[in-house]
């Protein structure tokens, strides 16, 4: 009796540093055609982004306001896959699954900063329209970088404190009770989930920063396409091109906005959303949007267009498009 509660004892005070990401797993032998989808999907993303980013640095046409902050999100397109897609593809086709403490905290800290800014961009970019769409006059002066930093700061020092904060409180949590993670890559809830401690004051920081990040700009967004879209019903249809993607951007942010806030939520109220759901739903909101960004900020715009099927005539891949 006594060893086995020394036992137990030594359990408790034991903290794993190793980890094994268990995402997937209830598909058994059907697990490893994963690999397939998610494969496809990273390589799309990562070429697309790739060759978004290559036409707006080297193309001074594309050197506008609206094409940076267009550039900018291909990059943080490009960045977020590749801070846990490989490791995710490893694992569904070699089965390598284990992550240290502090590989997970990277992997988490690179997840959730990078994805942060994939919403703030659409902020800046919804400014962007903003000022050409109803302040054309003083588009310019708006869009000069000493004017426009205004708008950055505050999102960057917001982002980053709360990201921060988030990742740091999970590092100081023991976890005593298991080191399999239900997950296919390092989301916070998923490890927090885990720790043998209160882990309330991670709750209410994770919360925030899904509210006070995602929440706050989608709702700016929002706001800011309403307003355009009245001042252009007001002023004739001359600016209608102008918008003739917001609801496009309008759809995709939805999507990614549900499936964040659903993802949040599913650890922290009574469901009965099943474990594979719930990882799915958590790829939605981090992966698709690197995949369709490109497609509808980059080939859906006409000049980057242009500017492509000029690339490839150029390389005689395709004949140009008349």
């Amino acid at each position: 009796m006594i060893i086995t509660y020394m036992k137990d004892l030594t359990v408790q005070n034991t903290s794993f540093t190793e980890f094994r990401l268990n995402g997937f797993y209830s598909l058994g032998e059907w697990r490893p055609l994963l690999f397939i989808p998610f494969f496809l999907m990273f390589m799309l993303a990562i070429t697309a982004n790739s060759i978004l980013i290559y036409l707006i640095k080297t193309q001074r046409s594309l050197h506008s306001p609206m094409y940076v902050l267009i550039g900018m999100m291909a990059v943080v397109d490009l960045i977020m896959p590749l801070s846990f897609v490989p490791n995710m593809l490893l694992s569904f086709l070699f089965n390598w699954s284990g992550i240290s403490l502090t590989g997970c905290l990277i992997q988490m800290f690179g997840i959730h900063f990078v994805g942060s800014f994939q919403v703030t961009l659409l902020f800046w970019m919804a400014l962007d329209r903003y000022f050409a769409i109803c302040k054309p006059l003083y588009y310019h002066k708006y869009m000069e970088v000493s004017n426009f930093l205004k708008f950055v700061f505050a999102p960057v020092i917001r982002n980053a404190l709360l990201i921060v904060t988030m990742v740091s409180l999970a590092g100081r949590l023991s976890f005593c009770a298991t080191n399999v993670i239900d997950h296919s890559f390092c989301e916070h809830m998923a490890l927090v989930q885990l720790a043998c401690g209160d882990i309330s004051a991670n709750n209410i920081v994770g919360l925030l920063s899904a509210f006070l990040i995602a929440a706050t700009d989608c709702i700016l967004i929002t706001v800011s396409y309403i307003v355009m879209f009245f001042y252009v019903l007001k002023s004739g249809t001359a600016n209608m091109k102008a918008l003739n993607t917001c609801v496009t951007h309008l759809i995709v942010l939805s999507i990614s906005l549900t499936s964040a806030l659903t993802a949040f939520l599913s650890y922290r109220i009574r469901n009965n959303l099943s474990s594979n759901n719930r990882i799915f739903i958590s790829t939605v909101y981090l992966f698709f949007p690197s995949c369709l960004h490109p497609l509808i900020y980059g080939w859906r715009t006409k000049e980057i267009r242009q500017t492509f099927l000029q690339f490839i005539h150029k390389a005689h891949i395709f004949p140009l498009e008349k």
